[in-house]
Order: C-alpha cells, then sequence, then structure tokens
C-alpha cells in the first residue's frame, strides 16, 4: 500500500484535489489530503465526497483554523506538514 499525499492550496482546486483523492484511495492506497491557507467550501457534494474519503480511512489536515472546528480536518503546522511529506510515497500538488 502506497502512501499519497495531495497538496491543496488553490480553493478553485479544492474540488478536483479531493475527486483525485478519493480515486486514488479506492486503488488500496493511504490518501492524505493537506487544504493549506484556505476554508474550503462546503456544498453537499464536497461534503459527500469528503465523507466517502473518511470512510476509506483518507486523513484531512489542513493549516487554516476554520476547517479544524468546521469540517473535520486535523490541524498541521508546517514543521509537521514537511515531516509528514518525508513519510510518502508520492506527493501530488493542486
Amino acid at each position: 500500500m502506497k502512501k499519497v499525499a495531495f497538496l491543496v492550496k488553490d480553493k478553485e482546486e479544492d474540488w478536483e484535489g479531493l475527486r483525485s483523492a478519493l480515486g486514488v484511495a479506492v486503488g488500496n492506497n493511504s490518501v492524505y489530503l493537506f487544504v493549506l491557507n484556505h476554508e474550503v467550501e462546503m456544498t453537499n457534494p464536497y461534503r459527500e465526497n469528503l465523507d466517502w474519503l473518511l470512510e476509506m480511512d483518507g486523513e484531512l489536515y489542513s493549516n487554516d483554523p476554520a476547517n479544524w472546528e468546521k469540517h473535520r480536518f486535523q490541524p498541521i503546522t508546517y514543521e509537521a506538514l514537511g515531516k509528514k511529506l518525508k513519510s510518502m510515497d508520492y506527493i501530488i500538488p493542486f
């Protein structure tokens, strides 16, 4: 099982980053979604896909407090992000 990180820096890429993470998770990989520097727009389709990713044991991280407080992301600092990324097999930026 490969460990795959998805880094989403641009709000416009939230949907594509999440959908890509789901696609990789279906392939029996460990998926880590990192949303950086913005709050996600929690539409119904986004929430459904986020729930699905969590059901497949995906992990959600963000450095934006709104995502921790409202959307079930775990907090992460840049220092902790760097440490996590070192353990990944693949890193996919958005």
